[in-house]
């Protein structure tokens, strides 16, 4: 159907006295209206419960976890912490956001509109010293003569074009791997139907028609007008909820439950948690649904959360930042942006002794590299490492290993002169 066509099938279909005439989103006419009629975008998404946790979730968790740059040198890994795009991510994504903030507002973007934009501030080496967030809606993304040119719209002005160079630009999941598919898009339908049921519950619930109590009289009321206006006004709102009722000209009062169709809408919004967690790849309990949730394996549960769901974001930021931020030199110098999840994944404290200890024994961790996995200073001499073998330093094992043989053999030689004089002194 043509634009013209969706234009005037939707006037005909206005009615003065219809309120949805006067309801903005009928005059949407680019398909961010659902089936169901609520107006679905990445903006009016956000006022729907499921959607507002799942984004706030992932956002909140990525921000927060720590981000380093690191550098491979002499078969160790350190922290390249003089970098100025480490101190740009880690510290100050510009001069009014945090770091914190800018990586929450760049992963909220690529959870609802399925990419993220930033632009890059250089200073006069080339060196990235700030990145500034730019809304999804307002870039184009255009591939020509086999680069990529971002047009940024800015209002009153002609569409700006911008280059890979400047732009930092993470997709999601899409067909093409240069744009990534909008969630909200996708799950319009489903997002929509949702919405839809709050206001309906708000509706019924605000105007519907579901007395809390029937009053019967068994003839005639003289002035029910009256006798309904002075029963609200002694016995109606929370407050005169358990007062005691006096009825006259024997009337009767019945409580009025519940139908069943209206207990099944209860059951549908509950069903709708767990909808909206498939489409954001999470697990219900994560979104507030415990209905069917186990604390049986909690641990056990986190983990599968971080690997499952956290842990692919993770990897597409860290390979993006790789490929977008550092330079040529950087590059060849061995640096790379990598997530610390390990705050995620820590256990109970008795768990957490009993892995620290194996891994000791096994030389596998030194006292420090255990203080550092707890945020504790180092200690002098911490950075030995220990095997099961009397608890000995790993750079002494061999000697003391040659040590022993060395006695044996000492111990063995003279045992053998012992016995050749013996034989002699027999003879």
């Amino acid at each position: 159907m043509s634009l013209i066509n969706r234009l005037e099938q939707s006037i005909s279909n206005l009615s003065v006295t219809d309120p949805k005439a006067w309801n903005r989103s009928l005059w949407n006419l680019f398909g961010s209206q659902s089936s169901s009629g609520e107006t679905v975008d990445e903006y009016t998404a956000l006022n729907y419960s499921s959607i507002w946790n799942a984004v706030t979730l992932y956002s909140s968790i990525i921000s927060t976890l720590p981000l380093h740059l690191l550098r491979y040198k002499s078969n160790k890994t350190i922290k390249a912490s003089n970098e100025k795009i480490y101190k740009v991510l880690h510290s100050k994504f510009n001069p009014y956001m945090t770091a914190q903030v800018g990586r929450e507002v760049m992963v909220g973007h690529a959870l609802l509109w399925g990419n993220c934009f930033a632009e890059k501030v250089k200073n006069g080496y080339g060196e990235i010293v700030e990145l500034w967030p730019i809304t999804p809606n307002r870039v184009k993304i255009e591939l020509a003569n086999g680069e990529l040119i971002y047009h940024v719209n800015v209002p009153g002005r002609p569409d700006i074009p911008l280059t890979r160079e400047k732009i930092l630009h993470i997709p999601g999941l899409g067909f093409d791997g240069f744009a990534g598919y909008s969630v909200i898009a996708l799950a319009r339908k489903s997002i929509g139907l949702g919405m839809a049921m709050e206001t309906f519950g708000s509706l019924y619930f605000g105007q519907g028609i579901h007395p809390g109590i029937i009053v019967s009289h068994p003839g005639t009321l003289k002035d029910p007008k009256a006798f309904r206006e002075a029963f609200s006004e002694v016995y109606g709102g929370l407050g005169k909820s358990h007062q005691l009722m006096l009825l006259q000209e024997g009337m009767t009062a019945a409580k009025a439950s519940i139908p069943p169709e209206d207990s099944q809408f209860i059951e549908s919004k509950a069903f709708h948690v767990s909808d909206i967690a498939r489409w954001f790849n999470l697990p219900p309990h994560k979104l507030k649904d415990l209905s069917k949730a186990s604390f049986s394996n909690i641990e056990s549960e986190q983990t599968s959360y971080i690997i499952d769901s956290i842990l692919p974001w993770l990897i597409r930021f860290e390979q993006h930042y790789d490929m977008q931020l550092l330079s040529t030199l950087q590059e060849k110098q061995g640096m790379f942006f990598r997530h610390n999840v390990d705050g995620q994944l820590r256990g109970n404290q008795k768990d957490r002794a009993e892995y620290y200890r194996i891994m000791f024994g096994l030389a596998s961790m030194s006292p420090n590299d255990i203080r550092d996995k707890e945020n504790m200073d180092p200690i002098d001499g911490g950075d030995e490492y220990f095997i099961q073998l009397n608890m000995i330093p790993l750079s002494r094992a061999k000697e003391y290993i040659d040590n022993i043989i060395s006695k044996k053999e000492t111990i063995t030689k003279e045992g053998s002169d012992e016995k050749v004089v013996r034989d002699k002194e027999q003879s």
